[in-house]
């Protein structure tokens, strides 16, 4: 197993390299000067190619490039343009905000779609079936923002029940004054900022991963060994949960692991929709400010997170099915 790890992990350097590369150049390719919208219309060229020369944009191309990969190993990201602060405080300020909200999306989205996923294999063809797949195709149709309008329209205008924007005191925080205290004022005001967020990002990813366990168990559910233990006098329940689904898991792992990268880049759209003061916020005021070291900085943590979760995949494979370490 410690090979198999890493293996995988060695494959991660020449991903998160090239990533590094990619997103460099792509950034340089959106129109605008740092300088000119940090000085204003008003600059003077003497004053905006002195900025320049400062920020290091009047060199070549390849030399940023070098620089910034040289900074990059170091584990320095950067200088923000605009905030005077170093890009990894701002991240750290901002990424727990963004993995709390994903998680607790992706934990949504289980509790949803699994049971569901599953009733609707064993129950195939049935009304719970059709029903199922209904709601799979309308969560993987709605698009994110107009999903999270419709909930702040409900629950926040009209029934006034739950906060339209911003994020209370850190979930975990929260937890920890209520074990402390006793009281749980502290965790309710956290979910009431939470759950509106949480949910609107977490509805399309437990569409899609019904739709794949719903797949993944009607192939198992055909298997010869579902028909033994049928024969042989197995509860259902446990044949179905101990047998068919264990056997389904690599499959449903796979779309769970791409469903929580994906839940990492829809919180730009859902955080900005609810001002939740995550790294996608910080991201969108990144680009329209042209703070190259901050998009920078931003895109690529997401992606070593990406990167992480397919490694977490990889090991989660080789615990449910032996076999693949030997690939």
């Amino acid at each position: 197993m410690a090979t198999f790890i890493l293996k995988r992990f060695l494959q991660l350097i020449p991903v998160l390299l090239g990533i590094s590369i990619l997103v460099f150049f792509l950034l340089h390719l959106i129109p605008g000067d740092p300088a000119l919208t940090l000085l204003g219309q008003d600059a003077t060229p003497e004053d905006l190619e002195r900025l320049r020369e400062i920020m290091g944009l009047n060199e070549p191309l390849y030399i940023q490039l070098l620089v910034f990969l040289q900074n990059l190993f170091q584990a320095d990201l950067g200088m923000s343009i605009f905030q005077d602060t170093p890009v990894i405080n701002l991240i750290a300020k901002h990424l727990p905000a963004t993995l709390e909200l994903a998680l607790i999306a992706l934990l949504i989205a289980l509790i949803i779609a699994i049971p569901l996923g599953i009733v609707s294999a064993v129950k195939q063809f049935s009304w719970l079936d059709y029903c199922s797949m209904f709601f799979a195709q309308i969560g993987v149709s709605m698009p994110v923002f107009w999903m999270g309008l419709l909930l702040i329209i409900g629950f926040s205008v009209n029934l006034n029940i739950l906060p339209s924007f911003g994020r209370g005191e850190p979930l975990f925080e929260a937890i920890g004054q209520t074990i402390q205290t006793g009281n749980f004022y502290y965790v309710m005001e956290s979910l009431k900022h939470l759950i509106l967020p949480a949910f609107t990002l977490g509805v399309m990813s437990a569409a899609l991963i019904t739709r794949m366990v719903r797949s993944a168990m009607l192939e198992v559910l055909k298997e010869d060994y579902i028909r033994t233990a049928e024969a042989k006098g197995v509860r259902g329940i446990i044949v179905i949960i101990k047998h068919a689904f264990r056997n389904a898991l690599i499959p449903v792992v796979t779309i769970i692991g791409l469903q929580f990268g994906n839940l990492l880049g829809g919180a730009i759209v859902t955080e900005t929709v609810f001002a939740w003061p995550g790294i996608g916020r910080l991201v969108i005021t990144a680009i329209s400010q042209r703070d190259f070291p901050v998009v920078q900085g931003c895109v690529l943590m997401i992606a070593l997170i990406f990167a992480l979760i397919n490694l977490i995949v990889d090991i989660l494979y080789a615990i449910i099915n032996p076999k693949i370490q030997q690939v």
